[in-house]
């Protein structure tokens, strides 16, 4: 889990000042619901429809607690920095104005206060988070190192999540879905799109652990040879000249012109039978 210090203190570097939730009164707006609007950082892909009503239900009850964060983009126009769910469930809960904190904010700190409200949350999946991520490194050009000082993840975990972007599209279902786990898809990486579809419906299937995810790959990727049962025409022949002469079920394993013969008894008298021949 993430440390909401760590994000604090992140968020606080990106700022440059001492708290990220400090409310000023020159900045605290109430603005229209139609004055604002959703934020083109926002890394979240969806809303869950439930939660959303529930969040309604509170702020009909309530109102609202936690003042929003916009930027002013035009003269009657704010973009929603933090607080989008809030905005929509205030549509929902039908308000007409809403609390707003009115910030001078550029676009790398606007994604930032974005994925770390989320991830304070918990309310990305790991590939809304991963594309969030790149979006710091692509727009940016922050390193994985910077990032984990902004979002309180380590550098080792930014990097595995950034990671699976890398999986096909069919496994990204499967981890958007929420039917594998961010562990199953790195432990997925290294295998073709197919192979990850087909690993990856076995561990939904059979409840598989990461680890044994991780062990069912290694399989997939280092198959153990196949052992062949088909035995050479002449070898075959002397097997059934064999059975016939001892009256005996027999076995010859060939390797190369090494091997053994097997003769298989199942009383005493085929024994004597059996070396009645051989002698």
């Amino acid at each position: 889990m993430t440390n909401p210090s760590k994000l604090g203190r992140g968020l606080d570097i990106l700022l440059g000042q001492a708290s990220s939730n400090e409310q000023s009164d020159n900045n605290l707006k109430i603005l229209r619901i139609n004055e604002l609007q959703r934020g083109q950082f926002q890394p979240r892909d969806d809303v869950n429809p439930d939660t959303l009503n529930e969040l309604a239900n509170s702020i009909s009850a309530q109102g609202i607690i936690q003042p929003l964060v916009a930027r002013k983009i035009t003269y009657d126009k704010y973009e929603i920095i933090a607080g989008e769910r809030r905005w929509r469930a205030a549509k929902i809960a039908g308000l007409t104005e809403v609390p707003v904190i009115v910030r001078e904010i550029n676009d790398q700190v606007a994604l930032a206060i974005g994925l770390i409200e989320n991830i304070q949350r918990e309310a990305l999946t790991p590939l809304e988070e991963a594309k969030a991520l790149r979006q710091l490194i692509e727009d940016f050009k922050m390193t994985h190192e910077e990032i984990s000082h902004v979002v309180g993840r380590s550098r080792s975990s930014v990097s595995n999540l950034i990671r699976l972007l890398q999986l096909g599209n069919d496994a990204k279902q499967l981890l958007s879905n929420g039917d594998i786990e961010m562990g199953h898809g790195r432990a997925l990486l290294p295998l073709s799109n197919e192979q990850q579809l087909e690993v990856g419906n076995q561990v939904v299937q059979k409840s598989l652990s990461v680890r044994q995810t991780e062990e069912l790959v290694k399989r997939v990727l280092n198959p153990k040879p196949a052992t062949s049962n088909t035995i050479e025409p002449h070898i075959q022949a002397h097997t059934d000249s064999l059975n016939k002469k001892l009256n005996s079920k027999t076995e010859i394993k060939d390797n190369n012109n090494k091997g053994r013969i097997i003769i298989h008894y199942q009383s005493e008298d085929e024994l004597n039978n059996i070396l009645s021949h051989i002698k």
